[in-house]
Formats: C-alpha cells, sequence, structure tokens
C-alpha cells in the first residue's frame, strides 16, 4: 500500500498533552475526559472529550483557542464497524500521537443529546467519523472502510491541508481543475461520499459530481483518478454509467484486478462495491461479465492471504467473494455453493474464532464470520458459533439479531421472533432499544400479524420508555418511530386493529404534551402520533 510521507504543516501543540485537563478548566467547559478506550489494553491512550447533552459549543470554542482541528466520532457500542475502527485504528500509537494534534470528540449514539448532535451535524451512520477546523467549518468526512494505514494518510491530508474537502470541490468542478493540488484530488478520491448527507452535493447530484470529477482528474492513471473513475460507475449503475466512462473503466479495472499491489491500494472498493462495480460495467451473462468476476475472484483470494490487512478485512474479501458468486442471482433463491468455497468459509471462521482473542475485534468478527457461514448454507454452524460467543460479547443482543436472521431462513418464525424479542429485551440505550424495539415489531408485523396482543405489547413498550426529551425526537430515532408508525398504519389498514392503534396513539400524545411548545421536537412526535391515527 502506498503511504504518504508525514507532513511538515500539522498542527502545533498549544500546550503539552498533560496539561489538557487543566486547560479544560481553565475555559470552563462543560465536558468531562472520557475515559480512553485501549483496545489492545497497553500503550498511550486518547483523550476523548465527552459533549454534556446536546451542547458541543465549548468544545469548539477550546478548539479555536487552542488552534486545534476537532475530530468526531460518532458510534455505537453495539456497531461492528465501529468496534473494527477501534480495534484497527484508535489503538495504533501513530493514531493516539497525531490525536494530540487535534480535540477528540466521542459521541455514543445512546449518550444523553446524541441524536440532536446527529441532526447537527447531519451524521446517521456508525461510525461517522469527521474533521473540523478549529473555526468549526468542516474539513472532511473519513471513509471507516480504509485500512489502518489509509485512514491516517487520508487523516494526515486533511490536517495539513489548507484547504476544506467543499472548497477542493468547487475548484475541481470548475475550469482551474487542472491547477488543483494532487493532495486535494487525493481527498476527494478518499471523501466518504455515502456518509456525506449533502454536506457537499444532493443525493440527486452526486453521481453527475463524481462523474465529472473522474472526468476532469488527470492523469488518469493516478490512484485517486482510478477512486474517482470506480466511484462515479458504481453510483451510476442505476442511472446506467456512460459509455466512454465505461470503456476507460473496464480498462482499468482490468489493469488494477491484474496487479496485486494495485488491487490492495483499492481493496476497500471491491470489498464493499465489486458488484455494483460489475453490474455497472458490464452486462449479464456477457463475455464482459465472466472476465470481470473471475479476475476480481482471484483478486479476492489473493487479499484474503494478505497478511497486511486485518483479520477483518481478510474476511471482507472472504465475504465479498462470496457476494461476487451470486451477483447474478436473486437473494431468494438458495445459491449452491461449491463444495471448495464451502471448507474456506469453514476454515477461515474457525481461524477467526480460534485466534480473535481481543473484545472490541471480536464484536466485529464473530457476527460478519457467523453471517458468511449462514449465507453460504451453514445454519446451525452458524448458531453455534453465536452461541458460545453470547456470554463473552461485548453487546451480545447483536448477535441475538444474526440468530433471529438464521431461524426466519429457517422458516422457523416462533424461534425467529423469540430471538428478536430477547434482543430488544436485553438491549442497552434509549436510541438503540427503540431501534430494536421497532425491528421487533416489523418482524412481528411480517410474521405474526395475528397476534394482536404482541404487537400492542411491544409497541406500547417502545413508547413507554420514551421520556418527554426533546433530544429523543431527532435523527435515528424520530426515522426509528416514523417507520414503526407508518408499519402500524399499515397492520391496521381498513380499519383492522382500531383499538390498539387508537391507544397507541393516545399514549404517544402523552409524551407529545410534555415537550416544549417551540421546540421542533413536539411538531416531530406529533407527526408521528398523526400516522396512528390515519386509517385506525
Amino acid at each position: 500500500m502506498e503511504k504518504a510521507p508525514k507532513s511538515a504543516d500539522y498542527w502545533n501543540l498549544y500546550i503539552m498533552h498533560a496539561l489538557f485537563p487543566i486547560i479544560l478548566l481553565i475555559f470552563g467547559l462543560n465536558t468531562h475526559l472520557l475515559a480512553a478506550e485501549t483496545p489492545m489494553g497497553k500503550g498511550p491512550a486518547i483523550d476523548w472529550v465527552k459533549p454534556e447533552g446536546a451542547n458541543v459549543e465549548p468544545i469548539f470554542a477550546q478548539a479555536r483557542q487552542s488552534n486545534k482541528p476537532v475530530f468526531l466520532y460518532w458510534g455505537a457500542v453495539w456497531c461492528p464497524p465501529c468496534n473494527q475502527i477501534k480495534a484497527d485504528v484508535f489503538s495504533r500509537p501513530d493514531f493516539v500521537e497525531r490525536s494530540k494534534q487535534f480535540v477528540a470528540v466521542y459521541i455514543d449514539g445512546d449518550s444523553p443529546g446524541a441524536q440532536k448532535l446527529g441532526a447537527q451535524f447531519k451524521v446517521r451512520g456508525y461510525p461517522t467519523m469527521i474533521l473540523f477546523k478549529p473555526d468549526a467549518r468542516e474539513l472532511t468526512r473519513i471513509p471507516g472502510e480504509v485500512d489502518a494505514a489509509r485512514y491516517i494518510e487520508v487523516m494526515d491530508l486533511a490536517l495539513a491541508s489548507s484547504s476544506t474537502v467543499k472548497e477542493s470541490l468547487a475548484i475541481a468542478l470548475g475550469a482551474q481543475s487542472a491547477g488543483l493540488q494532487f493532495s486535494a484530488w487525493r481527498q476527494l478520491a478518499f471523501y466518504a461520499w455515502d456518509q456525506d448527507q449533502a454536506q457537499l452535493v444532493s443525493d440527486k447530484e452526486r453521481t453527475r459530481t463524481l462523474e465529472k470529477l473522474a472526468s476532469n482528474c488527470l492523469p488518469v492513471e493516478s490512484e485517486a483518478c482510478t477512486r474517482l473513475l470506480f466511484k462515479s460507475v458504481i453510483s451510476a449503475q442505476m442511472e446506467k454509467t456512460p459509455a466512454s466512462a465505461r470503456e476507460q473503466a473496464i480498462v482499468r479495472a482490468r489493469k488494477v484486478l491484474s496487479d496485486p499491489g494495485l488491487t490492495r491500494m483499492n481493496f476497500d472498493i471491491f470489498q464493499n462495491f465489486g458488484n455494483e462495480l460489475i453490474a455497472g460495467l458490464s452486462a449479464k451473462a456477457s463475455p464482459e461479465r465472466v472476465s470481470l468476476v473471475s479476475a476480481m475472484s482471484s483478486a479476492f483470494d489473493r487479499l484474503g492471504k494478505d497478511a497486511t490487512l486485518s483479520r477483518s478485512d481478510r474476511l471482507g474479501s472472504l465475504q465479498a467473494k462470496v457476494n461476487l458468486a451470486r451477483i447474478d442471482v436473486s437473494e431468494e433463491l438458495s445459491v449452491a455453493f461449491a463444495s471448495a468455497i464451502i471448507a474456506q468459509v469453514r476454515s477461515e471462521v474457525a481461524m477467526i474464532d480460534r485466534e480473535s482473542t481481543q473484545g472490541y475485534e471480536r464484536q466485529a468478527l464473530i457476527p460478519n464470520a457467523a453471517h458468511l457461514l449462514a449465507q453460504v448454507g451453514l445454519l446451525d454452524e452458524s448458531d453455534n458459533l453465536l452461541k458460545a460467543e453470547l456470554p463473552k460479547a461485548i453487546s451480545p443482543y447483536y448477535h441475538m439479531l444474526v440468530l433471529a436472521s438464521n431461524a426466519k431462513k429457517r422458516g422457523d418464525k416462533l424461534d425467529a421472533l423469540n430471538w428478536s424479542e430477547r434482543a430488544w429485551r436485553e438491549s442497552s440505550g434509549p436510541a438503540t432499544r427503540m431501534q430494536w424495539g421497532s425491528g421487533y415489531v416489523s418482524k412481528l408485523i411480517e410474521m405474526a400479524p395475528q397476534d394482536s396482543a404482541r404487537i400492542e405489547k411491544a409497541a406500547a413498550g417502545i413508547i413507554g420508555e420514551l421520556s418527554p426529551s426533546p433530544e429523543i425526537f431527532y435523527e435515528r430515532n424520530s426515522r426509528v418511530l416514523d417507520r414503526m408508525s407508518k408499519q402500524l398504519q399499515g397492520w391496521s389498514d381498513k380499519g383492522q386493529h382500531a383499538d390498539v392503534i387508537r391507544k397507541l396513539a393516545a399514549q404517544l400524545e402523552q409524551v407529545c404534551s410534555k415537550l416544549p411548545a417551540k421546540d421542533d421536537s413536539r411538531k416531530t412526535c406529533q407527526e408521528v402520533s398523526k400516522n396512528f391515527k390515519t386509517r385506525g
């Protein structure tokens, strides 16, 4: 993998790291330092700052005073990609050392005010990681799927840059694009476009923007230009990739896939979007499709043996190979995988279970490994892996969702619902419980729509946990409640279960009535409540 040289333009430390807590007190910040998480259990730690409620202004005030950027990490305890970031990136001494150059802010999605902050910073998925300049302008969003060394390189690029990615984008799309520095092109190529949330461009404009960037980026042989070209094809596949770009991308894809070094540089694109890339470049059953699938499958085999990748990324290569094997097969159809692939999955999962001993890493790996076993038809082995992990998992309720999925695949609706209910009952944190609970209600409506009593009990339980706090009705929470209310509305279509819907609506209205009259959260709550009443 290509590594960027260390920059001499880093932000200077305002004060020695040991005096950082004193500075917080001097400036009267209403924050406290989190006990740093050290996944490997040794070495220095990151001094995370945790906001008090939804107020981050004191943190940015300190950043302005000390002339430090702000690194914001938005995650959740149960989230496998979050735990991979903790294990692979946040534990690295070189990342910990860099953390002295910025104010490191940790926002757990279940902490007070977190969902309101999510709405403020336009973040949705876990994990989302954003770098801000000291004046609070957004520098860039860092993708979580790149490997640890590349992650730090992307961070270095942003920290050393005098321009935000938004400013670089304006130049890259304009007449002066040829004069844009190579480092700025790399920032654009490694920007977390799938987590942009309309900060740079709207969803409707993303494909056109990526196509223009790929067209303006020269020379096309550079890694940055290649990534932009591939991303434009992936984004455009639903709208059809322009013929000229498709031909260029096919040539480039063949070259990259045939070169181990180039494949390694672009592994995150192939792992996460390999099927989408091939679908954008070739027609189903075409000679082009067959050739590209073969080349990419071979590339995944190489990546799976690459010791420079983390265990999670090596497992991701095998997962991507399995996904690739069913690129032209409907998800509804069972796939007869070759015995060699099944043996490969068994061997890889057994090694992961045997050799992975660190908690964060296992929280990221075991659910993914179990899902992979299930995907190739080894449902019992998937269950056994998960059940053995439950007593020692960081967040066992996440594993229970995979067990519920396995039961559903078997056609065992009762077991699927029981695992889903248990996952909700044992989950922790207000946002997580709301998400897990609504998922349980959704499964009840799908698999047991006749069980009115169980559906009412579950939905009432979720609403009963809603505290009359404005912070509850933002970001993921508001989406989860809105989705659940619409599903219940559909379940009660044509007046069925009208008494249940009326009781749930009245229960929610009680929560809404206690919210501040002028707060947006009250309006959100009332809109959700209306969904219950529309047809009931």
